[in-house]
C-alpha cells in the first residue's frame, strides 16, 4: 500500500462520522419527529466513535527517524 494511503481512509472515516453525527444531533433537536431521542443520542455516539478513527489517523501520520528505528537491545535495557 502506498505511503499515507491508509491514513487517508482513517481521515475520511473520521470526518464522515463527525459530519453524520452532527447532522443527526441537530436534526434530533430541531425537527419535530416522534423519535427525536434516538437522533439526539445516536449523533453524539457517532462523534464519540469517530475518536477511534482520529487516533488511528494521528498514529498513522507519525514519522519516525531511521536512527530511532535502529536501536540496539543494550540501548533499551
Amino acid at each position: 500500500m502506498e505511503d499515507g494511503k491508509c491514513t487517508t481512509y482513517f481521515f475520511a472515516l473520521a470526518l464522515i462520522f463527525d459530519i453524520v453525527g452532527l447532522i443527526l444531533f441537530f436534526v434530533g433537536i430541531f425537527a419535530p419527529f416522534s423519535f427525536w431521542d434516538f437522533l439526539v443520542l445516536s449523533g453524539p455516539l457517532l462523534v464519540f466513535l469517530s475518536v477511534f478513527f482520529w487516533i488511528c489517523w494521528y498514529l498513522g501520520s507519525l514519522k519516525v527517524s531511521d536512527e530511532e528505528l535502529d536501536l540496539v537491545t543494550s540501548d533499551i535495557l
